[in-house]
């Protein structure tokens, strides 16, 4: 992966998040908190990338049996 795509992957900060998913910012803490959404931090800013916010929901979206 070049450094510009994983420049565009990163999404820096709680309001960055939900922007790129159409949340909330208050959803995308709720996401973080209670489901485990996919974040990690830098400094005290908290991240996320997009293909792995992608995999979760994908994953989540995956019939049980």
């Amino acid at each position: 992966m070049s450094d510009a795509s994983e420049t565009d992957d990163l999404l820096y900060g709680v309001p960055a998040i939900a922007k790129a998913f159409g949340w909330g910012p208050r959803q995308a803490y709720h996401l973080k908190q209670a489901h485990g959404l996919p974040t990690f931090k830098i400094g005290r800013i908290v991240c996320a990338k997009r293909s792995a916010i992608r995999q979760w929901i994908s994953d989540r979206e995956k019939p049980t049996s």
